[in-house]
């Protein structure tokens, strides 16, 4: 999946099976390559979750949420 949009304009995504934790997300979305990385990232305040950063990476993330991450945020979609 190539990410090309800016924060300006969120990429849609569309995943089938909602909820989904956000380091599921993160790999799904070709974003990291593996959960540990994932952990990482999310860890170290990377990732925002609807504006706002998020350490979890077990965060349930439903539709119309947006992730943001190096600076590309993308929208949740059923």
């Amino acid at each position: 999946m190539q990410h090309e949009k800016t924060s300006e304009t969120p990429e849609r995504v569309h995943i089938k099976k909602m909820p989904i934790r956000l380091g599921q997300f993160l790999k799904f979305a070709d974003l990291v390559q593996d959960g540990v990385e994932a952990k990482i990232v999310i860890f170290e305040g990377e990732v925002k979750v609807n504006d706002i950063v998020e350490t979890r990476r077990g965060r349930k993330l439903y539709p119309q949420d947006t992730v943001t991450f190096r600076n590309h945020t993308f929208l949740l979609l059923s």
